[in-house]
């Protein structure tokens, strides 16, 4: 599907981007353009001799060629827009309603379209293209020569015509935004702290120049990582199923309209995951990110949208949890009423990014290709207006330069395919200045890509809630205890742990139910292995500590990783955006990734975990809890914890 041009800037009516530079850090406001690559710009000058840079000669490189074996689009099964009986939402991708089955994760039996469709393409990169314009030339000699740091020209172009035409329609300030090539996500959010943040140091400066940053009560913990260091006070904003709240006790509003400034300046950064939530599973509606977005607009809040699971959000979840539960399956809903369509309706059925309705210019959004293509890749992109992405671009230059160019030039075959001629030509036409805004491309095969990674995971996490969901309560037969009694069963029920669908992302969210573990708040028989609150008083009794959910969160992580269950999860604590928050309610929660296992592993590991909580909940012996509390604090895993069998992780938390 080719899509139609951007506007001239001629046409282009929408108002300019606001001067946000007044939140430049101090480092940002000195860094100038790097002198010697700005004649970068004179290598496309035909038969120019290259008397300048330092560039090693690219007939010495060790790699003739780069060959790879690929996955075409069509590998993946999609599954529908609009999970509804009735309505499939489809008209990009035929797509079956029984493949949100459990029983239809993998293919079905080969057909001929079928072993079309799992067949790979196989990938030649050359050491020379014969095509002079490096803005259209994709090969070994360009790709490893050191180059620009907004990254390998022909992949820039098609990112940057994708990002601005088929994500972000809706962008409202004058020309658009623009990109730049990142090393990750990580590296995309180090230097927009980079490019924000004054560093500051406690006891050496003033506590009133401290910066700070908002974020979700849970959150991705990397950040912590990259913003404490700096001095960043890290403040909790209170949030729902959906994500983070913009009014009452806790939200946005209250926090920024009663700042305390003994703790620093207020805040002008906000860091949020708003597609599939990590850890949450949330998905933030555009109703409440025009809320969110009003609040940051009047604070002068400039918002870091980090959306590595954009592309994974899950309708049929709404439905599937209304269905188990025995309640009415919802209408059909709007998540998209922005008036500029993509062109695909499996883009247009998703939840548009903050850029869509960034009046000022305050969004920097990063992307990465970690989640659909590989971690390994080392290789995102960050997009916002162009005074921020030239800002960005100094860092780069005197940091990480261009990403690896074995990486791009990979990602650019994969991403780019096979390009119709028309296409080809019609890029190879325009000037060099004119090639990087070229929007020819054509981005169907990308498109098709993710719809199908979104099926696999959305089967995935069907079938992890769906076990979950069965397992969520207790039962338990007793005998009765009068002779008028005799005939009748007592039937307790008890319900171990809560969770809501995950709207998107890799990550269900488990509110663990441990107040109705038989040993809460029984006293403890060891002072030796306490809990890190068992000095407060609410899990004291006369001096003599209690067994609270610190306590039980801890023994529970240890337990499942035994025999038979062998399966290993995330706790909340890890998530939580401060000690408060870890100490309070971090316990409760754990998180399970139903991306890392195997798909046949999602239902056997997902069913082991539910017979772990619930074998747990019958210990009631005290001494066998303390014994794996202290287990837990151990450096040493416990004989047979890890024999045999693989340990399943639940969790993936080293990646996510």
């Amino acid at each position: 599907m080719a899509l139609p041009a951007s506007s001239s800037p001629a046409e282009d009516s929408r108002p300019p981007p606001k001067d946000l530079s007044h939140l430049f850090s101090d480092v940002t406001k000195a860094r100038v353009p790097n002198s010697l690559k700005q004649l970068y710009k004179y290598f496309a000058i035909p038969g120019i001799a290259q008397f300048a840079g330092g560039l090693p000669n690219s007939s010495y490189f060790p790699f003739d060629t780069l060959e790879a074996q690929t996955a075409k689009p069509q590998r993946w099964e999609p599954t529908p827009n609009d999970p509804v009986p009735g309505k499939d939402g489809l008209d990009d991708f035929e797509v079956l309603p029984s493949q949100l089955s459990r029983a239809h994760i993998s293919p079905g039996p080969k057909t001929k379209t079928k072993d079309d469709a799992l067949a790979a393409a196989h990938l030649i990169v050359p050491h020379d293209d014969p095509v002079t314009d490096p803005f259209r030339r994709i090969d070994l000699a360009t790709a490893l020569q050191y180059g620009q740091a907004t990254g390998y020209p022909p992949l820039l172009s098609f990112i940057r015509q994708f990002a601005r035409e088929v994500l972000h329609p809706n962008v409202p300030y004058k020309g658009g935004p623009e990109v730049i090539l990142t090393v990750g996500s990580t590296d995309g959010n180090s230097k927009v702290l980079e490019l924000f943040v004054n560093n500051w140091i406690e006891g050496k400066n003033d506590v009133r120049d401290r910066p700070s940053l908002v974020t979700e009560t849970f959150m991705y913990p990397a950040v912590l990582s990259q913003s404490r260091p700096r001095g960043v006070n890290v403040i909790a904003i209170a949030m729902d199923d959906e994500g983070m709240l913009p009014y009452g006790p806790g939200g946005l509003e209250d926090v920024m309209s009663n700042w305390d400034y003994s703790k620093g300046r207020r805040p002008h950064l906000m860091y949020s995951v708003t597609m599939g939530h990590n850890p949450t599973g949330g998905v933030l509606s555009v109703a409440r990110r025009k809320q969110l977005y009003a609040l940051a607009s009047r604070f002068d809040i400039i918002i870091i949208e980090d959306d590595p699971y954009w592309y994974l959000q899950y309708p049929s979840a709404e439905v599937d949890e209304a269905r188990a539960r025995s309640r009415p399956v919802p209408e059909s809903k709007l998540v998209n009423p922005l008036q500029k369509k993509s062109g695909y309706d499996f883009v247009d059925s998703l939840v548009p990014s903050y850029l869509n309705i960034d009046t000022d210019g305050r969004v920097v959004r990063l992307d990465t290709f970690s989640k659909t293509i590989a971690p390994g890749c080392r290789l995102g992109f960050l997009t916002a207006a162009p005074a921020i992405v030239d800002r960005v671009l100094r860092i780069a230059e005197a940091s990480t330069a261009a990403p690896s160019g074995f990486v791009q030039v990979f990602v650019a075959q994969a991403l780019m395919g096979r390009q119709p001629e028309a296409a080809t030509k019609a890029f190879a036409s325009r000037s060099t200045k004119d090639q990087l805004t070229f929007s020819g491309w054509h981005t169907d095969g990308w498109v098709r890509w993710v719809a199908g990674l979104r099926g696999e995971y959305e089967r995935r996490m069907t079938t992890m809630a769906s076990i979950l969901e069965e397992g969520s309560w207790q039962l338990k037969q007793s005998t009765p205890t009068r002779d008028s009694e005799a005939e009748w069963g007592v039937i307790t029920k008890t319900q171990l742990y809560d969770f809501a669908w995950p709207r998107g992302g890799m990550f269900l969210w488990l509110h663990m139910r441990f107040e109705t573990h038989p040993l809460w708040k029984v006293p403890r028989k060891s002072s030796s292995s306490s809990s890190s609150s068992s000095s407060s008083s609410s899990s004291c009794r006369d001096g003599i500590a209690l067994i609270d959910g610190p306590t039980l969160s801890g023994a529970l992580m240890v337990y499942l990783t035994h025999k038979p269950h062998l399966v290993l999860v995330s706790p909340g604590s890890m998530f939580s955006a401060s000690d408060e928050i870890r100490e309070e309610t971090g316990w409760a929660y754990f998180r399970l990734c139903f991306a890392a296992e195997s798909t046949e592993n999602i239902d056997i590991c997902s069913r082991r975990f539910v017979e772990g909580v619930h074998r747990f909940w019958r210990i009631k012996s005290v001494r066998e809890l303390e014994d794996l509390v202290e287990e837990g604090s151990s450096d040493v895993v416990a004989a047979g914890a890890g024999e045999g069998e693989n340990l399943t992780n639940l969790s993936a938390w080293m990646g996510c």
